[in-house]
């Protein structure tokens, strides 16, 4: 009777959050809980305190597990393609996507300035020069390189941002390259109760950008 007590409590108890959801700011621009997304922009001036791994620049908090994951996954030849990207940057990319397809079409590829994760200095796209074929494709997922990331970047602090699924949520598509540092104890948490997404964790709306009245 006592086993199936316990065993019970450990299945009611399995999903409850064992990591305080307010011990930093969703909203603060500097704090490596902030959320970013279709709905919840950054300021345009906000720039992070940065620091640089591997030529690129990262938000300071990031930096040394940024280190320490590329040197565990050393053996799959990780290459940073994209880190910190300034607003204006951002507004440059958004700006050549829409005259290169159209708004609608930038949109679903490009955040729009002020959306982007990049910003934070705590977003870092990698790829496999090594094994080119999935860069920046959702088959990256199902690579050797891919299926390590999903399974061993919560140890490292980062989390796959952009999962299958989880459009409506998010408001982007999966990318399963692009990996966002919000620190060890949540990244194993999430992983821990199965919430894929930050919107749901911290209860923050996302999905679309708003309708122009």
């Amino acid at each position: 009777m006592v086993g199936w007590l316990l065993a019970l409590v450990a299945v009611l108890t399995s999903s409850v959050h064992q990591v305080d959801a307010t011990a930093h700011s969703t909203t603060d621009p500097a704090s490596v809980w902030v959320v970013v997304n279709k709905t919840h922009p950054l300021p345009a001036g906000f720039r992070p305190e940065l620091a640089i791994v591997r030529g690129y620049q990262v938000a300071r908090p990031a930096a040394r597990p940024l280190e320490r994951l590329l040197g565990a996954g050393a053996r799959f030849g990780f290459k940073i393609a994209s880190a910190y990207r300034s607003y204006a940057y951002q507004e440059h990319v958004h700006a050549a996507t829409v005259a290169a397809r159209g708004q609608q079409a930038a949109d679903r590829l490009s955040a729009r300035p002020g959306h982007s994760e990049h910003q934070t200095g705590l977003a870092v796209d990698l790829v496999t020069p090594g094994d080119p074929g999935c860069d920046f494709d959702p088959c990256f997922a199902r690579t050797p390189a891919g299926r390590w990331l999903a399974t061993h970047a919560a140890a490292y602090g980062f989390v796959v941002r952009y999962q299958p699924g989880t459009t409506a949520i998010t408001g982007y598509r999966p990318e399963p390259w692009h990996l966002r540092y919000v620190g060890r104890a949540l990244a194993l948490e999430l992983r821990r109760t199965g919430v894929r997404t930050l919107e749901e964790f911290f209860d923050v709306p996302g999905g679309d950008y708003p309708t122009p009245r």
